[in-house]
């Protein structure tokens, strides 16, 4: 018995032992190797260094700019108007319009009912130049051409610049020479006011769809109106250039108005011109002679007319109705 155990022990040393002494020699082996491949390396403190710099730069953590947490202007965020979409207009079939009449009207942004579009909340010029600055929204010439006696068929698109261009006062500036004589002159862009665009010419059809039996007004185009000056006269209202209504719908519907007696009206622009939310005048109907009310009435005369028109267009629904 006491043999079996003193075997026992002596095994158990011997292998303790010899697991000892390879362990030692694995750790030599790797310690010749290392030591080799740092004498071979053409630049071993550089190498370490290297490593060692990349080893920190690794560990290292991004540094993140502190997020502002800004404080919400109010009790809750109006996300109704800017993610808001255009109404889509029912489907009109040629064949389902028995009647359709072509008007042109002027917007005066100085009438109280209009004076939201003027506001510097939410100008209605701003919102069209900031869309055609942004390449989103299309102008077009509105100059008389061949072809195009009218200048608002939408025939001629327009750069941003040029657009911006035909907003901006223009001054005629003097050329001299080197002697104080005058030489020459040019015609040089200033700056846009927006506070200069007070009125807006629109063009719409009204139209009556006998599939619904609906009489309803579409605007085609929408033009913002400037004054050029020469020299000491100042000419008539016309437009600076055309902007395709149904293009501008998409940018006119996330654009929120400011009225006057309720901040919770949530009325984009788009909505503004469906509900017919704007004081207006007709300045023209399509004719035959193709003129416009000032080219045959003078004065008060012009405003009768446009009344008239108006009129004439509400009795013709207003006769369908009769028995």
């Amino acid at each position: 018995m006491k043999k079996g155990l003193l075997l026992i022990l002596f095994l158990s040393v011997i292998s303790v032992t010899y697991a000892q002494k390879k362990k030692a020699r694995t750790r030599s082996k790797k310690a010749t190797t290392t030591a080799a491949v740092n004498n071979n390396a053409p630049n071993s403190n550089t190498t370490i260094a290297v490593t060692q710099t990349a080893l920190v730069d690794t560990n290292k953590k991004p540094v993140v700019a502190p997020v502002l947490d800004r404080p919400l202007d109010g009790y809750y965020k109006k996300t109704n108007t800017l993610s808001a979409q255009p109404v889509a207009y029912a489907t009109l079939r040629q064949a389902d319009v028995i009647f359709a009449k072509r008007i042109w009207r002027e917007i005066d942004l100085r009438e109280k009912m209009n004076q939201y579009m003027a506001s510097p909340k939410a100008r209605l010029i701003d919102v069209l130049v900031d869309a055609i600055q942004a390449d989103e929204l299309r102008a077009f010439d509105a100059s008389p051409s061949k072809g195009f006696p009218n200048g608002d068929e939408f025939a001629i698109p327009l750069t941003s610049k040029q657009a911006m261009a035909k907003l901006a006062d223009s001054v005629l500036v003097d050329k001299l020479d080197k002697d104080g004589n005058k030489i020459s002159s040019e015609m040089r862009m200033g700056e846009f006011n927006p506070d200069s665009i007070v009125k807006f010419r629109i063009k719409e059809d009204w139209i009556f769809d006998k599939e619904r039996s609906v009489f309803e007004p579409r605007i085609i185009g929408i033009a913002p109106l400037i004054q050029i000056k020469i020299g000491a006269e100042t000419l008539d209202y016309q437009p600076a250039f055309w902007i395709y209504f149904p293009e501008a719908r998409p940018i006119l519907a996330a654009k929120e108005v400011s009225m006057r007696n309720n901040d919770a009206t949530n009325l984009s622009y788009d909505q503004v011109f469906l509900k017919r939310i704007f004081s207006s005048y007709i300045t023209k109907e399509s004719n035959e002679k193709d003129e416009r009310i000032k080219d045959y009435a003078q004065g008060i005369d012009k405003l009768y007319e446009s009344e008239r028109i108006k009129k004439s267009l509400m009795d013709w629904e207003l006769n369908l109705w009769q028995y």
